[in-house]
C-alpha cells in the first residue's frame, strides 16, 4: 500500500503501536464486565438466536480503530513524488556546402572524392540530434538540395541523390557560400554555421567567395572549409573511345582563399588527403560545435494526508453516531 508512498514525520507512525493496545483492553475489559443478569447456567437461553445489535456489537470498536488508524496516517503527513527531466537545447543550425564538379570524382579518395564526402557526411548528421541541418550543392552554380530541417531520414535520403552532372560543371564557390547564408539569415539559432568542402578554386559565379564570407560575418555565420585531395597529382577517371582509363591529373585547390573566408567568419580551414582525414575533420567539427543540452532534474511533491484525514473523520462522526443512537446503551 504504501510502496510509492513516503511520510515526512515519519515517527508519528509508531503511535500506531497504541492501537493493538486499545483492542486488547477492549477485550479485557468486556471479559471483566460484570452481567447485569446473573444466570445459574445458559442452559436456558442457548437456543435463543442472536439479534443483529448484539452480532454488530463491536462495530463501534471497529470504527474507532480505523478513525485512529487513518488520523494517525494523515499527521505522518504522506506523500507521493513525481520525478523528470526538462531539457533545454541550445540548436545549432548548419549549412553543408557540398562541391559536386568534375574533379569530384578523383580517386585520391576511395572511391572518389564525392562518395567519400557523401558516406562522412551522412556519419555526420547521424551523431546530430536536435540540430537542423541542410544541404546546398554546387558546381557552375549553387541550389538547395535540402532546407534546414531535424527529418535527418528526408536529408540523408536527399544526400544520397546526389551526384555529379546536377549542376553544369565549374566551382563556383561565392555562390555557394551565398546560398548558405541566405538559408541561414532568418535562423533563430545560438550557432550557426556553414562546412563548406571543395576540391578547387573558384572559377564560376555571380558572387565573389570573400564579399559572401563578409556577408556571413554580418550574419554571425561561422563558416568551416574544407580543402579535399591528395598533393600533387591524383587519378581521375577519363572517358575515351576503347572505354574510360585512368589518368593523372593536378591537384589545385586555393588553400589561400579557403584560410582567409574560415579566418574571417571565425571558423577554421581544414585539408583533407585521405578518406581517414576527411573523417577526422568531421569528427572534430562535430566536437568543436556540438549542441548544448541542459538537463534538469524535478521532483515535486504530491500531499497525501487529506484523503487519510477525511477517511479517519468519517469513520470517527460514524463511531460517534452509532454510540448516540443504535448502540446507545439503556439508562
Amino acid at each position: 500500500m504504501f510502496n510509492e508512498i513516503t511520510f515526512a514525520y515519519p515517527w508519528i507512525l509508531y503511535l500506531l503501536l497504541l492501537i493493538p493496545l486499545m483492542v486488547f483492553w477492549y477485550f479485557k475489559k468486556g471479559k471483566n464486565r460484570q452481567p447485569s443478569i446473573v444466570y445459574s447456567s445458559f442452559n436456558v437461553i442457548d437456543g435463543i438466536p442472536k439479534n443483529w445489535k448484539e452480532k454488530l456489537r463491536h462495530l463501534p470498536m471497529v470504527l474507532r480503530v480505523l478513525s485512529l488508524t487513518f488520523l494517525i496516517i494523515a499527521l505522518a503527513r504522506p506523500q507521493t513524488f513525481s520525478s523528470g527531466q526538462n531539457i533545454y537545447s541550445e540548436g545549432i543550425d548548419i549549412v553543408m556546402d557540398l562541391d559536386i564538379s568534375g574533379s569530384m570524382l578523383a580517386q585520391d579518395l576511395k572511391p572518389n572524392r564525392l562518395d567519400a564526402a557523401k558516406n562522412v557526411i551522412d556519419n555526420f548528421i547521424k551523431e546530430r540530434t536536435t540540430d537542423r541541418i541542410g544541404l546546398v550543392i554546387f558546381s557552375r552554380d549553387a541550389f538547395t538540395q535540402c532546407p534546414l530541417t531535424i527529418d535527418y531520414n528526408v536529408l540523408t535520403n536527399l544526400l544520397d541523390q546526389v551526384k555529379t552532372g546536377m549542376i553544369e560543371d565549374g566551382t563556383a564557390i561565392g555562390n555557394a557560400i551565398a546560398n548558405g547564408v541566405n538559408r541561414l539569415r532568418e535562423s533563430k539559432a545560438k550557432s550557426k554555421i556553414i562546412i563548406l568542402l571543395t576540391d578547387g578554386m573558384n572559377n564560376a559565379g555571380e558572387v565573389d567567395p570573400m564579399s559572401a564570407a563578409q556577408i556571413a560575418k554580418t550574419f554571425g555565420i561561422r563558416i568551416y572549409t574544407v580543402g579535399v585531395g591528395t598533393r600533387g597529382e591524383a587519378p581521375y577517371p577519363v572517358q575515351t573511345p576503347f572505354g574510360i582509363r585512368t589518368q593523372m591529373v593536378p591537384v589545385n585547390i586555393d588553400e589561400a582563399m579557403l584560410k582567409k573566408i574560415a579566418d574571417e567568419t571565425g571558423g577554421e580551414y581544414f585539408r583533407a588527403t585521405s578518406t581517414q582525414a576527411l573523417k577526422n575533420i568531421y569528427d572534430q567539427i562535430d566536437k568543436l560545435e556540438k549542441t548544448k543540452i541542459e538537463v534538469i532534474s524535478y521532483r515535486n511533491a504530491k500531499e497525501m494526508f487529506g484523503s487519510y484525514l477525511g477517511l479517519g473523520l468519517l469513520f470517527f462522526f460514524l463511531d460517534i453516531a452509532m454510540i448516540r443512537s443504535i448502540f446507545r446503551p439503556i439508562p
